[in-house]
């Protein structure tokens, strides 16, 4: 039999939910809704209320009986079975979903929601811990009559009276109220702001004020979901041009500005041109990839001289593993020949530094690396680069894994591709592979079971963490010299993840920071300075001419553990880099200010991100300010037990000699191949 939720439906504080049964046989007597916590294991179970029909039941359930508020869990994750105990048909079967709902508030912070997981068995999520001070609308559009907004008027069933909303100039104390008169569906809002009413030449943020249980409460309204499908943007009469945007922190900005002249639309359309040189570029790149494709079916034979090719990221980088294992055998095995696959942008830096190299997807690039022995890379090579059946492939991946890999993602959304298609060609190339580096036992079970991978695993650390096990204080003194930094003052370093939401338009991106430098720098800028490192796509976006005394962004810096080794304190988000930095020792402050919205609009973590992580975790800008300031008074975690726990766990392996260990491998190779 099967059973589905079909509805669910809220009375007063309770929610009604309705599940269709199908093939369903005996009487209901004995039968009842089991809920389990898929993280805590907890069950609750739930009577049957009501039999609508042979096929149709209800289920009465309190949704504040479905967390503890004495837990330091704040997601709970409930997955629903039904319990068929009667005599003759016994059964257990989990329930499917047909209803997918939106947020609903249980209290100002905490929520419920009903979704489908990826094989469509029904969750009922509950998160605890919310900000206070935020309020989920449904939606935002600029219409012809004005700025539209949808939300809630209830809180787990009970009225929110006297609603208004509140345009504030981020600019000025200004700001106007707006009461919200009109309902549009049982338990919803709308309302309509006239256009002409939103100040010019402004930006102002969008806030709600209403009463709730004798309380007059003001929040600011927030999208969690991006606003794609949402009118964003209106031309006035007089020239003028309303635009919604979101903030960092999912806040909602109403731009008002001058619209564009004829002579600026004129020189805008000149873009456009350069829009039609991307499709001669793009169709250029297309008959230059059917080329090399040919050229791979070609037949090579190897070099007579062991050569070597190495590649990182793609050949956007001459960085990481690679670099740390080329750099020690140029010192211990110069006669060996060593090239670098890079892209043309890293010529210069291959010049300046004396590396051979060859430029990616040209002949000579194919033949060079159809005729080495040995392959060593931190990424994918392109399927159809074809690999000799003489090349020996070292893969040393480029981090311990957060978030969900290859055969692990349970359902890719990406373009161009299907589930069962993208796992077939991941585990294809994995196998490649003719050896592994993993960094310890965690990401050894996770590239088995993730690449589907049966080769050869060299559980030996990562080669780039030598230089953080090795470097020496007089050494680091040196680099932040090199790099323009004060010896006399602390450094925290902020290398936060790279979000899909910072895409603005074709090779536009935006970032804005997701704390506040004035009150970083009235905080801590007498004796510490910030370093950045972002996201190459959005590092040109920052701005921060104006606070160029004690803020320097590194994003452009080739090599990251220079960055590390300089610092006295790392702040991330879920940045991978937090597993590198735990071998200095030093604290690590976790910053994930979008963490429910970023965690379900990813493929998932492998570590329980609230549980098992080497810090604090901070959710406001002012958590964030108190932990920095405790952090720095404290900058060895040796005797920190959470930390050692997962130093022990996840760096423990690495001896400071990794490199040196694959640099013996691919030299046993050799020797084996005379």
């Amino acid at each position: 039999m099967r059973a589905i939720l079909s509805g669910v439906h809220q009375k007063k504080q309770t929610q009604i939910l309705e599940f269709e049964l199908l093939d369903a046989f005996g009487s209901f007597d004995h039968s009842y809704f089991l809920f389990v916590e898929k993280n805590s294991l907890a069950s609750v179970m739930q009577p049957i209320t009501k039999v609508v029909s042979r096929n149709i039941v209800r289920v009465k359930i309190d949704a504040q009986n479905f967390h503890y508020e004495n837990s330091d869990q704040t997601e709970f994750e409930w997955q629903i079975f039904f319990i068929n105990n009667d005599a003759d048909n016994k059964s257990v079967v989990q329930v499917e979903s047909e209803y997918l709902s939106d947020r609903h508030q249980l209290q100002l912070t905490s929520y419920y929601q009903f979704n489908s997981d990826p094989t469509g068995m029904a969750l009922f999520n509950i998160r605890t811990n919310q900000s206070d001070e935020d309020f989920m609308i449904n939606s935002v559009n600029l219409i012809d009559e004005g700025l539209e907004v949808t939300g809630y008027n209830q809180i787990n069933g009970k009225k929110i009276e006297n609603q208004r909303v509140i345009i504030k100039s981020q600019a000025s104390d200004s700001k106007l109220e707006f009461p919200i008169d009109k309902k549009m569906f049982a338990g919803m809002f709308t309302v309509t702001i006239p256009l002409t009413d939103i100040p010019k030449d402004s930006t102002s943020q969008l806030f709600i004020n209403y009463d709730l249980d004798g309380q007059t409460i003001e929040q600011r309204m927030i999208v969690a979901k991006s606003l794609v499908g949402q009118a964003t943007d209106v031309n006035l009469p007089g020239r003028r041009e309303i635009m919604i945007e979101k903030s960092f922190d999912n806040g909602i900005l109403i731009k008002e500005f001058p619209a564009a002249s004829l002579v600026e639309k004129v020189t805008a359309a000149g873009g456009k041109a350069s829009g039609m040189a991307d499709v001669v570029k793009m169709v250029s790149d297309k008959l230059n990839l059917a080329r090399m494709r040919l050229l791979f079916k070609r037949g090579h034979s190897p070099y007579e001289n062991t050569t070597i090719v190495f590649e990182s990221f793609g050949g956007r980088q001459v960085s990481d593993s690679p670099y740390a294992i080329y750099t020690l055998f140029k010192k211990l095995y110069p006669g060996i020949k060593m090239i670098w696959s890079i892209d043309r942008s890293q010529k210069a830096f291959c010049k300046e530094n004396g590396i051979d190299y060859v430029v990616r997807r040209t002949n000579k690039w194919v033949r060079i690396i159809e005729k080495s022995q040995f392959w060593i890379s931190n990424a994918r090579f392109p399927a159809w680069v074809k690999k000799p059946n003489y090349v020996t492939y070292i893969q040393t991946w480029h981090g311990t894994p957060l978030k969900k890999l290859g055969l692990d993602i349970e359902n890719v959304s990406m373009p161009g591709t299907t589930t069962a298609k993208y796992h077939k060609n991941f585990v294809k190339e994995a196998n490649r592979w003719d050896a592994l580096v993993s960094p310890n036992d965690y990401s050894t079970q996770i590239f088995r079971s993730a690449f589907g991978f049966n080769n050869q695993i060299l559980k030996i650390g990562y080669p780039r963490n030598d230089e953080l096990i090795n470097t020496k204080t007089d050494e680091i003194d040196a680099l932040k010299q090199e790099l323009g930094i004060p010896l006399d003052k602390k450094v925290v370093m902020y290398a936060p993840t790279y979000r899909d939401n910072q895409f603005a338009q074709k090779g536009k991106y935006t970032f804005e920071l997701p704390f506040n430098l004035d009150d970083f720098k009235k905080s801590f800028g007498e004796d510490t300075v910030l370093i950045l490192r972002m996201h190459y796509l959005i590092s040109n976006a920052l701005d921060i001419s104006n606070y160029s005394d004690f803020v320097y962004d590194f994003s452009s810096h080739p090599n990251i553990s220079d960055l590390y080794l300089v610092s006295d304190l790392l702040i991330t988000d879920y940045s991978s880099v937090f597993f590198d930095y735990a071998y200095l020792k030093r604290p690590i402050l976790f910053y994930p200010y979008d963490y429910h919205l970023y965690k379900e609009e990813l493929r998932g973590f492998y570590l329980n991100y609230e549980r098992d992580l080497p810090g604090k975790i901070a959710h406001t800008p002012k958590e964030l300010l108190g932990d920095i300031h405790h952090a720095l008074q404290h900058p060895d975690m040796g005797a920190n037990k959470q930390f050692m726990n997962f130093y022990n766990r996840f760096c423990a392996i690495n001896d400071g000699l990794s490199s040196l260990k694959v640099v013996n491998y691919v030299m046993h190779q050799i020797e084996k191949g005379n």
